[in-house]
């Protein structure tokens, strides 16, 4: 599955919202709404998202970031447009192949949506938007009256995120700088882009008014007391061994890191994650990783194992589980890890579409004792804990 990076504005100054605070800072539910929106993204398999706020709020900004393993946020500007550019700017330095463009404003952003607007990505599209219809008649109003009536046929109403290829609409951006076009797709319309559309979703609400935090906080609420009453908790662990073959690096939970030797195995022999696609599929009670990709396929020779990954996520998206948390330890004497152990969690936690405290990677010798502590490999154990909707027996008590 493609990377696509997300540029997440929330320079704005929400005064409509009221309280002083700008919207996307105001508590929801206990946290920042802008914490909310983020991990929906980070849900719909998106990263890496960068943030723009305004340049006096930089310090709470990153107050809310903090613990995600996001970049640092950049300093907007006067405008919607201008503080866009900033966010697509800062994405240049390591350019990906697409970008969607969000309000941080909008805290639910589903799954369903971002792949609707990944797979028009997919089919070629350079900007695609979620769009929904227009039930209500539209009037013109001047001075407290209504002085005309509109046409709504063809007309619809735009949200975000905004699926864009990102060279094109950096370039878009860049070429109509000051310009304070209404929204993203406009920049793109300007530049002679090819503006696609989706199916919306009439759940990605826009917080505005001090009403929509109250309404938000109310189905925040509501999807608590579901999960209380309908989820199953499971706990799955998986356990793997690679032994050293000759090599110049290991790949260790995603993260390549340099050795005097490499791992043996079929595929790319990545011990840790091997452990946690053994943990998910027995939290799911799916099988073990040799059913998946049994030892010796052909399909699976040399892959990267975030594929592997990813065919367990397909599996739990299939049965609509969700992920609470991942717990993977690594056993060995060498190579060295702890300088690793953050870029492995933050890998993790991408793979998984989760927040990074919902990951944790830890790492340990054997004191020189076994197969591990003389050098000859390295074994990895993980656990996972996973909500399964529906699967609850009525004699359960509720979860308190």
């Amino acid at each position: 599955m493609d990377e696509i990076a997300v540029v997440v504005a929330a320079g704005g100054r929400g005064s409509r919202a009221g309280g002083g605070l700008p919207k996307q800072y105001r508590p929801l539910a206990g946290r920042p709404l802008l914490a909310w929106t983020l991990e929906s993204l980070a849900a719909g398999g998106l990263g890496p998202l960068q943030v723009v706020c305004a340049p006096e709020r930089r310090e709470i900004c990153a107050t809310a970031l903090a613990g995600r393993g996001l970049p640092v946020p950049v300093a907007g500007g006067a405008s919607r447009q201008r503080s866009v550019l900033c966010g697509l700017r800062a994405l240049a330095t390591a350019p990906p192949r697409h970008v969607m463009i969000h309000d941080a404003a909008r805290p639910f952003v589903a799954p369903a949506l971002i792949a609707r607007l990944r797979q028009a990505l997919a089919q070629g599209a350079a900007a695609a938007i979620p769009v929904l219809p227009v039930a209500d008649a539209l009037k013109r109003c001047r001075d407290g009256k209504a002085v005309a009536t509109l046409e709504r046929h063809g007309v619809a109403r735009a949200q975000t995120p905004q699926a864009f290829d990102f060279a094109a609409i950096l370039a878009a951006h860049e070429r109509h700088a000051g310009s304070d076009l209404s929204d993203d797709a406009a920049v793109a319309a300007a530049a002679g882009m090819e503006v696609h559309t989706v199916a919306g979703d009439e759940d990605n609400l826009k917080i505005t008014t001090t009403a929509d935090l109250r309404r938000a906080a109310e189905r925040l609420e509501w999807q608590r007391r579901e999960l209380r009453e309908m989820h199953e908790t499971r706990v799955g662990t998986g356990f793997d061994v690679h032994a050293f073959a000759p090599g110049d690096h290991v790949m260790l939970c995603g993260v390549r890191i340099a050795h005097d030797a490499g791992l043996a195995g079929h595929s790319d022999a990545d011990v840790g994650l091997h452990a946690l696609v053994d943990a998910m599929l027995g939290a799911l009670g799916e099988g073990d990783l040799g059913q998946l990709a049994p030892p010796g396929d052909p399909a699976w020779r040399g892959r990267d194992s975030a594929d592997l990954v990813a065919a367990a996520g397909n599996i739990a998206a299939r049965r609509r589980a969700r992920l609470v948390h991942a717990d993977i330890t690594l056993i060995c004497q060498r190579p060295r890890l702890a300088p690793h152990q953050d870029a492995m969690r933050a890998r993790v936690a991408r793979l998984l579409a989760v927040e990074r405290s919902r990951v944790n990677v830890k790492a340990t010798s054997s004191d020189g004792l076994g197969f591990t502590g003389r050098g000859e490999g390295i074994a990895a154990q993980a656990a996972v804990t996973l909500a399964i909707p529906g699967e609850t027996p009525a004699t359960m008590p509720a979860m308190p």
